[in-house]
C-alpha cells in the first residue's frame, strides 16, 4: 500500500533533471529532421529517376513507400514506446533513421533506395509522436503552450524549406546529400538524447506493468494492414485518376473493411494496441477533428500554391518552393505568440480567433489568385493563409491533454500526430482533384464561348493572326498558330479559375470551424492541473 501511494507523489512532484528546454531543443533536432525529409525529396524526383534510368512514375515509389511505412508507424508509436521505454524506442528511431538515410545515399538501385526508404519512414514515424509526449512529460500544464510552439515550428518550417533545401543540394551536389545531411544531426541527436532525455517514473511503472500482458497481434497486424493501405490509395490515386484504376478500388474497399474490423477490435480489446476509447473525452475528439482539418489545409495548400506556380506561371521547381519559406519564417513568429498566449488565456478563444484568420487569409488568396503575380505576391498571399495556423496547432495540442491521465500522454501524441498525418494526406488527395475535376468543367464553360459567331473570339483570332503573319507566316499557318495559342490560354485562364475556386471552398470550410472551439471544455485551472491524475 506504501508503494501504491509513494508513486502517485512522485509523479506529481517528478521533475527532468535537466533544464526543460534543453530537452525541448534536443527532441526537436531528430523531428525537423525528420519532417524536413517528407519533403526534401519531391524536388529531387528527376534527378533520382534520370540516375537510375528509372521513369516519373517509378521514382514516385521513392515518396510513397516512405508515406506508407510512417503512417503505420505513427498509430503504434504509442505501444512501442510504452512496451520498451520511450527514451529507448525514441533513440532506436533516431538509429534507424540515420543509419537508414546513410543506406539511401549509397542506394545502387531504385529497388534498394525504396527499400531504405522504408527503413527510413519507420524510423521517422516514432519521432513526432515521441517528442510530443516528451514535451507534455517535461513542462507543466501552463508552460505546455510554449513548449509545444517549439515543436510545432519544427513541424511547419521543415516543410516550406524542404524544396528549397532539396533542389540547392541536388544543384550543387547530389541528391545523395539529401540524405547524407541527416546522419551528422542524427548523431548529435542521439548524443544529447543519451545525455539529458529520462523516463517519468509513471511511464517506467507503466512499462513494467505491460510487461506480462500478451501482444495484440490481431489489432497490430489490422492497423499496418488499413493504414498502409489508405495510405497508397491517397498518394496514387490523383495519377491513376481514382476509381477509374481497379487496384485503387480494391485498396480503398480493404482498407475500409480492415480498418472498421479494427476500430471494433481495439475498442473492445482490454489491452489494445491504439486506446481508441480516449475518444470518449470531448476535448481530445474535438482536437483530433481540428488537427485532421489543420492537416489537411496546411498540406494542402502548401501543394496548390507551388503547382499554380510550377504549371500555370512557369517558375522552376526551386524557385516555388521557395515561395513557401515566407509562410515558414511567419510562423516561428507566431508559434511562440501562440504558445504565450495559450498560457495565459482561454485557448478555445484563440482557436476560434485562429480559424477566423486561416478563413480570412485563404478568402484574400481566393480573390488574388491571377497569372500575372509577381513572385513577391505569392509569398505574401502564403504568410495570410498560414498566419493564423499557429493559433489552431497550440491551443489544440494543449486541450487534448486536458484531463487525461499521465499514462495516457503517450497515446494521445500518437494519435494526434497520426491523424495530422492522415489529414494532410487527405488533403492533397483532395485539392488535386478538386482543381482537376474543376478546371474541366471550368474550361467547358469557356470552350463553349470560344467559337466563330462570338465577336469578341473572332477579334482575338483575327488580332492574333495579324500578329503573327507579320512575322512570316502564311495566313493559314497564321490562323491555326492563333486557334492553338487561344486554346492553351484557354486551358491555362480554366486552371487559374479553378485554383480560385478551390481555396474559396477552402476558406469556407475552415469558416465553419470557428464554432468548433468552443464545443471544448475550459481546460483546468492552475490549482487542479497540478494534482496528481486519478
Amino acid at each position: 500500500m506504501a508503494s501504491e501511494v509513494a508513486l502517485p507523489t512522485a509523479v506529481a512532484r517528478w521533475r527532468p533533471s535537466h533544464n526543460p528546454w534543453l530537452i525541448a531543443f534536443t527532441v526537436t533536432l531528430a523531428t525537423f529532421m525528420e519532417v524536413l525529409d517528407t519533403s526534401i525529396a519531391n524536388i529531387a524526383l528527376p534527378h533520382i529517376a534520370g540516375s537510375f534510368g528509372a521513369s516519373t512514375n517509378e521514382s514516385t515509389w521513392v515518396l510513397t513507400s516512405y508515406l506508407v511505412s510512417n503512417g503505420i508507424v505513427l498509430p503504434i508509436s504509442a505501444w512501442l514506446a510504452t512496451r520498451l521505454g520511450r527514451k529507448r524506442f525514441y533513440m532506436s528511431c533516431v538509429a534507424l533513421f540515420a543509419s537508414s538515410s546513410f543506406l539511401c545515399g549509397l542506394a545502387p538501385t531504385l529497388s534498394m533506395l525504396v527499400f531504405f526508404r522504408i527503413l527510413q519512414g519507420i524510423g521517422g514515424g516514432g519521432l513526432q509522436p515521441s517528442e510530443q509526449s516528451i514535451l507534455a512529460d517535461t513542462f507543466t500544464p501552463e508552460q505546455r503552450g510554449m513548449a509545444f510552439s517549439i515543436y510545432a515550428m519544427a513541424v511547419v518550417l521543415a516543410p516550406a524549406i524542404g524544396p528549397t533545401l532539396g533542389g540547392w543540394l541536388t544543384d550543387n551536389y547530389s541528391w545523395r546529400w539529401i540524405f547524407y545531411i541527416n546522419v551528422p544531426i542524427s548523431i548529435l541527436s542521439l548524443y544529447m538524447s543519451q545525455r539529458f532525455v529520462e523516463d517519468p517514473p509513471y511511464l517506467r511503472a507503466e512499462q513494467a506493468k505491460r510487461k506480462g500482458v500478451d501482444i495484440d497481434y490481431i489489432g497490430l497486424g489490422l492497423v499496418a494492414l488499413g493504414v498502409g493501405c489508405l495510405q497508397m490509395v491517397l498518394d496514387k490515386g490523383q495519377e491513376v485518376d481514382w476509381f477509374a484504376s481497379h487496384w485503387i478500388t480494391a485498396g480503398t474497399i480493404l482498407s475500409g473493411i480492415v480498418l472498421l474490423v479494427w476500430i471494433r477490435w481495439e475498442w473492445k480489446h482490454p489491452h489494445p494496441i491504439v486506446e481508441l476509447r480516449l475518444l470518449k473525452r470531448r476535448n481530445f475528439a474535438t482536437a483530433m477533428f481540428s488537427m485532421l482539418i489543420l492537416g489537411a489545409v496546411l498540406y494542402g495548400t502548401t501543394v496548390l500554391l507551388p503547382e499554380f506556380m510550377q504549371n500555370l506561371m512557369g517558375y522552376p521547381a526551386v524557385i516555388a518552393g521557395e515561395a513557401l519559406a515566407g509562410g515558414g519564417f511567419i510562423m516561428v513568429l507566431t508559434m511562440p505568440t501562440s504558445g504565450a498566449l495559450t498560457g495565459r488565456m482561454d485557448p478555445r478563444i484563440l482557436m476560434a480567433c485562429g480559424f477566423g484568420a486561416t478563413s480570412i487569409g485563404l478568402y484574400y488568396m481566393a480573390t488574388h489568385l491571377n497569372l500575372a503575380m509577381d513572385f513577391t505576391t505569392v509569398s505574401m498571399l502564403r504568410v495570410y493563409q498560414v498566419a493564423g495556423l499557429a493559433f489552431i496547432f497550440i491551443p489544440s495540442n494543449v486541450l487534448c491533454y486536458s484531463g487525461i491521465p499521465q499514462e495516457k500522454n503517450n497515446q494521445v501524441s500518437s494519435m494526434m500526430n497520426f491523424v495530422r498525418n492522415i489529414g494532410g494526406s487527405v488533403g492533397i488527395a483532395v485539392v488535386s482533384t478538386a482543381v482537376t475535376r474543376t478546371a474541366q468543367v471550368r474550361q467547358n464553360f469557356l470552350a463553349a464561348n470560344m467559337q466563330p459567331g462570338n465577336p469578341r473570339f473572332q477579334r482575338m483570332v483575327e488580332g492574333l493572326s495579324a500578329t503573327l503573319g507579320a512575322r512570316g507566316l502564311s495566313a493559314a499557318t497564321a490562323t491555326r498558330q492563333a486557334y492553338g495559342r487561344l486554346g492553351l490560354l484557354m486551358e491555362q485562364q480554366a486552371t487559374a479559375v479553378a485554383f480560385k475556386d478551390v481555396v474559396s471552398i477552402l476558406a469556407v470550410i475552415v469558416a465553419c470551424l470557428i464554432p468548433l472551439a468552443f464545443i471544448m471544455k475550459k481546460p483546468a485551472t492552475r490549482a487542479s492541473a497540478a494534482s496528481p491524475p486519478h
